[in-house]
């Protein structure tokens, strides 16, 4: 599906700029423990972004095609992508801890996401 190729790479592009912002911009402005939880969070985007054009290209492929578990997974991830990595930026840069009480709720919507993805080539691959 073209919405999560585009998602995946529009995220993969934040990754980056966001990375290279934390490495250049905030390097001298925030401590080692909110960095490396930048750091943290741009990694996690990334490979999230790279499952999102994963499954856009399953998706459009006859291998598994347009079914319901890729769709819920693809969503799924975006949605980890938004609240883990979105509530790491935030205390990042506020150093407010309680937005770190939303990170696993992230972390389950993306285990929950490559759940849906076994699922999707278990019961519909050849």
């Amino acid at each position: 599906m073209k919405f999560f190729i585009i998602a995946g790479a529009i995220n993969g592009f934040l990754s980056v700029a966001l990375g290279a912002f934390g490495a250049h911009a905030l390097k001298e402005r925030l401590s080692e423990k909110y960095l490396a939880v930048w750091e943290t969070a741009v990694q996690y985007q990334m490979f999230h972004a790279l499952a999102l054009v994963a499954i856009g290209i399953l998706m459009s492929s006859k291998l598994l095609g347009h079914v319901t578990s890729l769709n819920t997974a693809g969503y799924l991830i975006l949605v980890g992508i938004i609240l883990f990595s979105g509530s790491l930026y935030a205390l990042s840069l506020s150093g407010i801890s309680v937005l770190g009480a939303i990170t696993p709720i992230g972390g389950v919507a993306f285990l929950v996401g490559w759940i849906m993805l076994i699922v999707a080539a278990t019961k519909f691959a050849n």
